[in-house]
């Protein structure tokens, strides 16, 4: 996998270092002496390379002239992410039938900035981590623990064992977000844009919740929503 860009490339680099495999650098890089010295100090290889090479490793796309090949993102066990979600008092979103990596991407990035939350996703019908999703995690990758189950539904049923209520997004028909008492500890369920979340799923849900919106007809893409949502939630977990 290759992360691209200033701001992924530091992250990576100062929070998990081991997982990085090389890192290419266009020559006479403003940041080649922070990027050197770090390389050094966790015995990072790195090869200054003129423009046109880079442009290549990175397929034309803007890497603000630094290309990272790094290890395979690395998916936590739903078991360990669950307990680790009680322990540190998280709340978990999980995403139903998500298909666009942009939007999972700026969904990362978004549950980077809030902090507090974990994330599940399924193995089906849903889009992975890919180096796409990274791109626009903008490092967010980093600092957001992900899961990946076989069933969401019986992940989410697991959840509500473990005392977590499920509070699901709905386009109409649900208690408006900015009036409703969300309860703790919560897990958010965010289906696709297209379908929503499934009926089998929302059926187990403990409270329905809409985004009201000034104009009708519109509606917010999934990235969207989902940020404020999990910002509503952090919102009022801290009073």
């Amino acid at each position: 996998m290759k992360i691209y860009g200033k701001n992924p490339v530091f992250e990576r680099i100062k929070s998990n270092p081991k997982s990085i495999k090389k890192i290419y650098m266009q020559y006479a890089h403003e940041d080649a002496g922070y990027v050197l010295k770090k390389a050094k100090k966790w015995g990072i290889p790195v090869y200054q390379v003129p423009k046109s090479k880079l442009q290549k490793l990175s397929r034309s796309i803007n890497a603000q002239g630094i290309v990272m090949e790094v290890e395979g993102f690395e998916y936590c066990a739903w078991a360990d992410l669950l307990q680790v979600a009680k322990k540190k008092k998280l709340s978990l979103l999980f995403l139903d039938g998500l298909n666009d990596p942009q939007n999972l991407g700026a969904i990362i990035r978004s549950l980077a900035c809030l902090g507090g939350f974990a994330l599940v996703l399924p193995t089906h019908n849903s889009v992975d981590v890919t180096e796409t999703v990274v791109r626009v995690a903008c490092g967010g990758d980093n600092y957001v623990k992900i899961a990946k189950v076989s069933n969401l539904s019986q992940a989410i049923a697991k959840a509500k064992q473990e005392g977590f209520w499920i509070a699901g997004s709905i386009v109409k028909g649900g208690q408006d977000i900015y009036q409703a008492k969300l309860p703790f500890p919560l897990a958010f369920v965010v289906g696709s844009e297209q379908k929503g979340i499934r009926e089998s799923i929302r059926k187990q849900l403990d409270v329905a919740v809409t985004i009201p919106m000034a104009q009708a007809r519109l509606s917010m893409n999934a990235a969207h929503a989902t940020a404020l949502l999990c910002y509503e939630a952090n919102k009022q977990k801290q009073k």
